[in-house]
């Protein structure tokens, strides 16, 4: 079932890939959604292509997704879909081409499958909880790095806060990406060392990724090194943490709990 699930998403990201492409760089109109950020007749129209693709095929999943209000009905299913129409926004109102289409399913609040689809990259990261994590059909591998090192960390600058830290931030070097489940697959293929947000992540930012991470070899929690568990009632966790797991223990023993 996880590959047949794979070969939905798949599909389903690269028609929402078209969709948004005619947005990007068209002056798409966008909006503020209260405190949570903008959203774009883009945003839309991708969440109505991808729900209608996905639940024709699979009637019996529950449905969560930043463009669609919740309902608390998604908790009586077994599986559900776990949809980012557009992750980062921002930089697609920018004409940045690193947004992305997050699209998983999780089971009994596991992921199962994974896509994470750049259209303006035509990069596609895929993964599935029996298989291995690819980028446009090819394996990839997180990179072990060591704190020693000062790795590569994709993050905000409030992270360097020293309110998070048992003591100063630790040394290491920042870069960043407006895409969350972007960020989780630059950890995945070995681009960065790293990837940490500690403000709470919702779901559909991070299901994806976090599962196209793990099976890179990723260490992937919140920001107190719990595992994450999806299709929760809040539809979040708190905050994200990614990396090999021997430079993750060594920033989970710093991290403030």
């Amino acid at each position: 079932m996880p590959a047949h699930d794979l070969a939905l998403l798949t599909e389903a990201a690269r028609a929402a890939g078209e969709v948004a492409m005619r947005f990007w760089r068209n002056a798409p109109k966008s909006w503020e959604k209260g405190d949570q950020g903008p959203v774009t007749e883009a945003d839309l129209a991708c969440n109505d292509l991808i729900r209608g693709m996905l639940t024709r095929a699979r009637p019996s999943y529950g449905w969560l997704s930043e463009e669609t209000p919740d309902s608390t009905a998604r908790l009586e299913h077994d599986h559900v879909f776990i949809i980012d129409p557009i992750d980062g926004t921002r930089a697609f109102i920018a004409g940045e081409s690193h947004f992305s289409h997050s699209l998983a399913v999780a089971q009994n609040g596991i992921v199962t499958a994974a896509v994470v689809f750049l259209p303006a990259l035509d990069r596609l990261y895929t993964a599935t909880r029996d298989g291995s994590a690819l980028v446009d059909g090819a394996p990839i591998a997180c990179q072990s790095a060591a704190l020693a090192d000062r790795p590569n960390i994709l993050t905000s600058k409030v992270t360097l806060s020293p309110e998070h830290w048992h003591a100063a931030a630790p040394e290491f070097q920042r870069s960043f990406r407006a895409s969350l489940a972007y960020r989780l697959c630059l950890v995945a293929d070995g681009s960065f060392d790293g990837m940490i947000t500690f403000r709470d992540s919702w779901e559909w930012d991070i299901a994806a990724g976090s599962l196209i991470a793990e099976k890179a070899g990723a260490k992937v929690t919140d920001r107190f090194g719990a595992p994450l568990r999806f299709n929760s009632k809040p539809a979040q966790s708190a905050g994200c943490l990614a990396m090999a797991p021997a430079l993750h223990g060594e920033f989970a023993a710093l991290i403030k709990a």
